[in-house]
């Protein structure tokens, strides 16, 4: 039934190097200044979604997931698994490396560790990407920081609308300026920053710099990718983008009336571009909902563009 959908209220983040894009492209209701993270479906403490309909509207995702865990089936753990974020990327972001959920555990108040993967939903023509890193150990590593070789140390790519990333937890990585992007990504806020090119924020002072627990991540025999192009084929409108123990993200092509099969515990849904319905529920650009285990199969309406997520 379609008042079973769970439909959330995204938060947003200013970020230093944020822009206006989520307004501009999304028509978000954004605060002031720049504005670089939408956290569209999250349970995480930093940024916590209110459900906006339906039985549940006014508590929180995180409160469903204690107090009516039903609604997501088997799906195991003491916190909601996922966090679907659009980044407005109008600077550079840090070079940055996330650690795994054995090492965010012990030493991150017990905190998930940090695999994600990346969907660009738009870019400048001449937009690149960082993915990955060329050190072949700790002592190079620190090395090449330590004499600002950077162009010797980060793998950069050039990147396109439509391409795809997995970011492994280990990888050192970097979104640059001009780029917007829908995130998937574990529930977990722990970012270790390598380098943020010195910059200074509002209040005169540096953010803070993390470089060894950096290297104490770093997976330094990780194959750094040559492009993100997509080669999986696109089967009756769905394309499996990535499948892993944290997750599994599919694209799907809405053309006219496409119906899911949600069999899953519980199914994160994001609209990249068009508009139609979902169960008769009128949808946008910009729409995020989750269906949980007992929501049925999805009938969508129109000509849109998903990005699905389940784990």
């Amino acid at each position: 039934m379609a008042q079973d959908l769970i439909f959330t209220k995204p938060i947003f983040h200013e970020k230093i190097w944020g822009g206006r894009r989520l307004d501009t492209v999304f028509h978000y209701d954004i605060p002031e200044g720049a504005i670089g993270e939408c956290w569209a479906i999250s349970a995480h403490p930093a940024g916590d979604c209110e459900v906006v309909s339906g039985p549940f509207a006014g508590s929180t995702l995180s409160q469903l997931w204690d107090e009516h865990h039903e609604l997501f089936g088997h799906a195991e753990g003491d916190r909601f698994p996922l966090l679907i974020k659009i980044l407005d990327a109008d600077g550079d972001l840090s070079i940055q490396v996330h650690p795994d959920d054995e090492y965010a555990r012990v030493h991150e108040r017990g905190s998930l560790g940090k695999c994600e993967c990346w969907c660009v939903l738009d870019c400048d023509e001449d937009a690149t990407i960082i993915v990955g890193q060329k050190a072949k150990d700790r002592e190079e590593f620190a090395r090449l920081v330590e004499e600002g070789r950077w162009s010797d140390l980060v793998n950069e790519v050039p990147i396109h609308k439509g391409d795809f990333f997995q970011i492994d937890a280990g990888t050192v990585h970097a979104i640059k300026a001009g780029t917007l992007i829908l995130e998937t990504q574990q529930s977990s806020d722990v970012t270790y920053r390598v380098y943020d090119y010195d910059r200074v924020q509002a209040d005169g002072t540096k953010r803070e710099l993390h470089l060894q627990q950096s290297m104490d991540v770093v997976d330094y025999a990780a194959k750094a990718p040559v492009s993100g192009a997509v080669e999986t084929p696109e089967v009756d409108g769905v394309t499996r983008l990535e499948s892993n123990e944290r997750y599994t993200v599919e694209r799907v092509r809405v053309c006219g009336a496409k119906t899911l099969v949600q069999d899953h515990d519980f199914m994160c849904v994001s609209v990249i571009e068009g508009a139609g319905s979902v169960n008769g529920v009128e949808l946008k650009k910009g729409s995020h909902f989750v269906a949980p285990c007992e929501s049925g199969d999805l009938a969508f309406e129109g000509d849109m563009t998903l990005i699905c997520s389940w784990v």
